[in-house]
Protein backbone atom coordinates (compact mmCIF):
# COMPACT_ATOMS: atom_id res chain seq x y z
CA UNK A 1 0.00 0.00 0.00
CA UNK A 2 1.35 3.89 -0.20
CA UNK A 3 2.35 5.44 2.73
CA UNK A 4 1.37 9.56 2.14
CA UNK A 5 3.46 12.73 3.14
CA UNK A 6 2.00 15.84 2.72
CA UNK A 7 3.58 19.55 2.76
CA UNK A 8 2.92 22.93 1.78
CA UNK A 9 1.59 24.16 4.43
CA UNK A 10 2.39 28.02 5.78
CA UNK A 11 0.69 30.88 7.27
CA UNK A 12 -0.21 33.46 5.12
CA UNK A 13 -2.82 36.38 5.44
CA UNK A 14 -6.74 36.32 4.55
CA UNK A 15 -6.68 36.62 0.81
CA UNK A 16 -3.61 34.56 0.05
CA UNK A 17 -3.24 31.09 -0.99
CA UNK A 18 -1.22 28.08 0.02
CA UNK A 19 -0.88 24.96 -2.43
CA UNK A 20 -0.41 21.64 -0.18
CA UNK A 21 1.00 18.52 -1.67
CA UNK A 22 0.66 15.07 -0.58
CA UNK A 23 3.39 12.65 -2.18
CA UNK A 24 2.81 8.94 -2.04
CA UNK A 25 5.11 6.27 -2.10
CA UNK A 26 4.07 2.62 -3.10
CA UNK A 27 2.63 0.85 -5.63
CA UNK A 28 -0.44 1.23 -7.10
CA UNK A 29 -1.98 5.06 -6.49
CA UNK A 30 -3.20 5.36 -9.67
CA UNK A 31 -5.79 3.13 -8.64
CA UNK A 32 -6.33 4.98 -4.88
CA UNK A 33 -9.40 7.36 -4.26
CA UNK A 34 -7.87 9.91 -1.94
CA UNK A 35 -8.90 13.40 -0.25
CA UNK A 36 -8.23 16.20 2.35
CA UNK A 37 -9.55 16.75 5.45
CA UNK A 38 -8.52 19.91 8.08
CA UNK A 39 -8.81 19.59 12.07
CA UNK A 40 -9.57 23.25 13.37
CA UNK A 41 -8.18 23.74 17.05
CA UNK A 42 -10.91 22.24 19.57
CA UNK A 43 -12.78 20.78 16.59
CA UNK A 44 -13.64 18.07 14.46
CA UNK A 45 -11.63 16.34 11.55
CA UNK A 46 -13.95 17.65 8.39
CA UNK A 47 -13.48 15.94 5.02
CA UNK A 48 -12.84 19.08 2.92
CA UNK A 49 -11.87 18.04 -0.53
CA UNK A 50 -11.97 14.35 -2.62
CA UNK A 51 -11.11 12.54 -5.86
CA UNK A 52 -12.55 9.12 -7.01
CA UNK A 53 -10.36 7.13 -9.45
CA UNK A 54 -11.74 8.07 -11.84
CA UNK A 55 -11.13 11.62 -11.52
CA UNK A 56 -14.72 12.87 -10.19
CA UNK A 57 -14.39 15.34 -7.22
CA UNK A 58 -16.20 16.64 -4.03
CA UNK A 59 -15.87 19.70 -1.98
CA UNK A 60 -17.59 20.67 0.80
CA UNK A 61 -19.42 23.39 0.41
CA UNK A 62 -17.07 25.89 2.82
CA UNK A 63 -14.57 25.73 0.28
CA UNK A 64 -16.25 25.50 -3.13
CA UNK A 65 -15.06 27.91 -5.55
CA UNK A 66 -12.15 28.71 -3.59
CA UNK A 67 -10.10 25.06 -2.95
CA UNK A 68 -9.08 23.08 -6.05
CA UNK A 69 -8.26 19.64 -5.75
CA UNK A 70 -5.79 17.15 -8.06
CA UNK A 71 -4.26 14.03 -8.66
CA UNK A 72 -1.32 13.45 -10.49
CA UNK A 73 -0.80 9.74 -11.33
CA UNK A 74 2.18 10.02 -12.76
CA UNK A 75 3.92 12.10 -10.15
CA UNK A 76 2.50 10.22 -7.48
CA UNK A 77 1.16 13.04 -5.75
CA UNK A 78 -1.99 14.74 -4.10
CA UNK A 79 -2.52 18.80 -4.49
CA UNK A 80 -5.19 21.02 -3.06
CA UNK A 81 -4.85 24.50 -4.40
CA UNK A 82 -6.63 26.63 -1.77
CA UNK A 83 -6.83 30.48 -2.84
CA UNK A 84 -8.97 33.46 -0.93
CA UNK A 85 -7.92 31.92 2.21
CA UNK A 86 -10.23 32.78 5.25
CA UNK A 87 -9.03 33.07 8.97
CA UNK A 88 -11.48 29.99 9.85
CA UNK A 89 -9.60 27.98 7.23
CA UNK A 90 -6.63 27.57 9.86
CA UNK A 91 -6.43 23.97 10.45
CA UNK A 92 -4.02 21.20 10.41
CA UNK A 93 -4.49 19.61 6.80
CA UNK A 94 -4.34 15.70 6.26
CA UNK A 95 -4.65 13.98 3.11
CA UNK A 96 -5.81 10.11 2.97
CA UNK A 97 -6.47 7.48 0.78
CA UNK A 98 -8.71 4.83 0.48
CA UNK A 99 -9.42 1.71 -2.41
CA UNK A 100 -12.76 0.81 -4.10
CA UNK A 101 -15.19 3.04 -5.47
CA UNK A 102 -17.64 6.00 -4.09
CA UNK A 103 -18.54 8.74 -6.58
CA UNK A 104 -16.48 11.66 -5.62
CA UNK A 105 -14.51 10.04 -2.99
CA UNK A 106 -13.70 7.22 -1.13
CA UNK A 107 -16.19 4.54 0.63
CA UNK A 108 -13.53 4.52 3.85
CA UNK A 109 -9.95 6.12 4.09
CA UNK A 110 -7.85 3.51 5.50
CA UNK A 111 -4.13 5.46 4.84
CA UNK A 112 -3.52 8.58 6.46
CA UNK A 113 -0.56 11.56 6.27
CA UNK A 114 0.67 12.93 9.08
CA UNK A 115 -0.35 16.42 8.43
CA UNK A 116 0.75 19.94 7.65
CA UNK A 117 -0.41 23.35 9.27
CA UNK A 118 -2.02 26.09 7.60
CA UNK A 119 -2.51 29.32 9.54
CA UNK A 120 -4.53 32.27 8.29
CA UNK A 121 -4.27 35.89 9.72
CA UNK A 122 -7.15 38.01 9.21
Amino acid sequence: QVQLVESGGGSVQAGGSLRLSCAASGYGFVFYCMGWFRQPPGKERERVAAVDRLGFTNYTDSVMGRFTISKDNAKNTLYLQMDRLMPEDAAVYYCAAGRGYALGGCPEYTIWGQGTQATVSS
